[in-house]
């Protein structure tokens, strides 16, 4: 008798397991509802009776077991490494070329990114005997319980075999919505998105919580593809969904060169809201599994592989403090701090809240959500605050009455939004004015960064702009100083020394005169040739040069006539400062002036570092986005997605010839 039950229990077993896998892995179900539930309860009964004949891999044990009082920590056979992030095209080509250095003619699997989290399956003769957290990558939880009540985790595989099998425990967007629903009728406080929801699920101590959740599992990985005769990463995830797991086999594409990633990543990008689970990128890996053997692994990341995150359309995070900074002028601002996230392709800590009136506007406070994006596809920006998430403690803002570095009382001019610090001998104020000074679009005095410039200015070698010039001085101290030497403290001293070389606009626009920017700076040294004449140039001429205006004229007859303002001139004129315009007098070409250019493709004729200084030399800016603001797209060889959406938006499209030539224009 019990033999005739247990060949029943084994038959209800094999059509339970089967039908699952159809409807959970294939999404083709072969049976109806009804009769899944009617042979599930004949199962039950029997195991029930006889409870001597269950089995550990019987799908009723997907409904839970005894509650832990805690997790278990395994070790992992091999590391489970995470990958490196990238954000943006530039670096997938980054990747393509530094597989190329290795590898000669690598083809890539480009493969959906699942917004959970990663799961080790451990099977023993094709049965289930373990379940982990990645934890650190080396140590992780064992969650098999929790494991077991997911429908698409095989309790035993179609192969009786040994094997680790890694991949994303998730949960769908409709299941998600459903959990929620139910949260909010029981007065419980949502999950805030698919990925804490599943996390939160699998790390219940109460299986039988988990079994509740509907979690899922994707299968896209195995550490030891060459035991079984695996070659190439794509014939893995097609050996997976023979052994029975759920696989993205259908969206995973194979690519040869980075356009064709690029390509992929597009579509899937398109595709994303469609999807019935979440995805926050893409995973390119090597599909030669030869070629990733030879790429090999760091002891944090694989080389072999990387993941492209898709930029947030909504980024949320906490300002968790307001520092204030004096800048140059001595204006005082109020800095957004919050934790580290990703911006359209940037990772960002910070953002300006300008002013006073700025702050009080927008209601903003410490320990406020806040929503972020960047202002014109470049500076970081607040944009919304989530008020409706604000708790009652939190305090408005209120401006200091201080100057933050040298406590002299801030000053606020009746006609400005802005505080000013007037100490003229504060630190900062002369810490920022050196740092301008130096900046790329000033002086350009490479190797003389923030940070060097605060640790000069600490050791007491430069306390004030003209000071840079008296380096060589100190030159056998400096290269005594940790993180300094011979070679760095000479290429510093040659750039300063090379920039007493630069043209008149770049040594306006260091001197830091309020209101005067690079254009400004460039549109004077044009119109007095020298430093003297304009030094010498009255009110009123100043307010008649074309652009100019009343309150930047002033601005510039004031400097001049400050005592500290002219001594400075004079020193760095005995430094032997150029103080000659040594630019073309014909108005700048209209193709690049206040134009916004994207650089797409692999450059031949010019690096992309070299092509953006061209751009910006003659007045333009660049972006890495493709938008109705941008003016022209500059492509390369194998242009990707920008070039794409450019064709698209009807924005011009130039090739590198094309560029030279309006290049050529400019220098002739």
């Amino acid at each position: 008798m019990n033999k005739d039950v247990e060949k029943r229990m084994n038959e209800l077993i094999d059509i339970i397991n089967k039908a699952s896998y159809e409807y959970y892995a294939l999404d083709n179900p072969t049976i109806s509802d009804q009769e899944y539930d009617d042979y599930y309860n004949e199962l039950l009964r029997i195991e029930r009776n006889h409870p001597e004949l269950k089995r550990d891999d019987s799908p009723t044990a997907r409904v839970g077991g005894e509650a832990l009082d805690s997790f278990t920590k395994v070790e992992h056979r091999t590391p489970m490494l995470s990958f490196d992030d990238i954000f943006n095209e530039d670096e997938v080509i980054a990747f393509d070329e530094r597989i190329r250095k290795t590898i000669k003619t690598p083809s890539y699997t480009v493969e959906p990114k699942m917004d959970g989290l990663s799961g080790s399956l451990i099977y023993e003769k094709g049965l289930l005997v373990r379940a982990a957290t990645r934890g650190d990558g080396v140590v992780g939880e064992d969650i098999t319980q929790n494991v077991k009540t997911i429908k698409s985790v095989p309790l035993r595989l179609t192969r009786p075999i040994d094997i680790e099998v890694r991949g994303e425990i998730y949960m769908s967007k409709e299941s998600f919505e459903k959990l929620n629903k139910m949260k909010e009728e029981r007065g419980e406080k949502p999950f805030a998105n698919p990925r804490n929801a599943a996390a939160g699920s699998v790390r219940q101590l109460d299986s039988k919580i988990t079994a509740t959740r509907n979690l899922d599992y994707m299968a896209y990985f195995i550490p030891n593809p060459e035991d079984y005769g695996i070659k190439f990463q794509s014939d893995s995830l097609l050996f997976l969904k023979e052994l029975g797991f759920k696989t993205n086999y259908k969206l995973n594409k194979v690519a040869n060169n980075y356009k064709e990633i690029l390509e992929n990543i597009e579509k899937l990008g398109s595709e994303r809201a469609s999807l019935p689970f979440p995805i926050d990128g893409v995973v390119l890996k090597v599909n030669s599994l030869e070629d990733e053997a030879r790429l090999g692994t760091t002891a944090r990341v694989p080389r072999w592989g990387i993941a492209y995150k898709f930029p947030a359309v909504e980024v949320l995070t906490v300002l968790k403090d307001i520092k204030f900074t004096v800048g140059r002028t001595g204006k005082i601002t109020p800095n957004a701090i919050f934790s580290p996230v990703h911006v359209d392709g940037s990772l960002i800590s910070r953002a300006t809240l300008h002013n006073e009136a700025y702050c009080k506007e927008k209601d903003v406070r410490i320990g406020d959500v806040v929503e972020l994006h960047k202002a014109g596809d470049v500076i970081p920006e607040i944009g919304e605050v989530k008020k409706e998430r604000r708790t009652e403690s939190l305090k408005p803002f209120e401006m200091i009455k201080n100057c933050p570095i040298c406590n002299t009382p801030l000053v606020k001019k009746e006609d400005e939004a802005d505080y000013y610090c007037p100490n003229q001998n504060c630190p900062s104020r002369k810490i920022e004015g050196i740092i301008h000074f130096a900046e790329r679009d000033a002086m350009n005095i490479e190797g003389l960064g923030d940070k060097i410039v605060e640790d000069l200015f600490n050791f007491d070698f430069v306390k004030k702009i003209e000071d840079i010039y008296t380096l060589q001085s100190h030159r056998e101290e400096l290269e005594e100083l940790e993180g300094y030497g011979e070679r760095s403290v000479e290429k510093l001293l040659n750039a300063i020394e090379k920039s007493k070389e630069n043209s008149l606009e770049r040594l306006i626009y260091g001197l830091g005169i309020k209101h005067v920017g690079k254009k400004t700076a460039k549109i004077l040294a044009k119109r007095y040739k020298t430093l003297d004449n304009l030094m010498n140039a009255e009110l009123d001429e100043l307010s008649g040069v074309d652009d100019i205006g009343g309150i930047i004229a002033k601005s510039v007859y004031e400097y001049f006539k400050n005592p500290d303002n002219l001594k400075l001139i004079e020193d760095l004129r005995k430094f032997g400062v150029n103080f000659k315009y040594l630019g073309k007098d014909e108005i700048e070409s209209e193709f690049f002036t206040g134009k916004t250019f994207v650089l797409t493709g692999a450059l031949e004729l010019y690096t992309r570092d070299k092509a953006r200084e061209i751009i910006e030399s003659f007045g333009g800016k660049t972006s890495e986005s493709v938008s109705k603001k941008t003016s022209a797209v500059i492509v390369g060889k194998d242009p990707g997605s920008k070039y794409e959406k450019a064709k698209k938006l009807g924005i011009p499209i130039l090739n590198e010839e094309q560029f030279k030539t309006e290049v050529d224009k400019m220098n002739e």
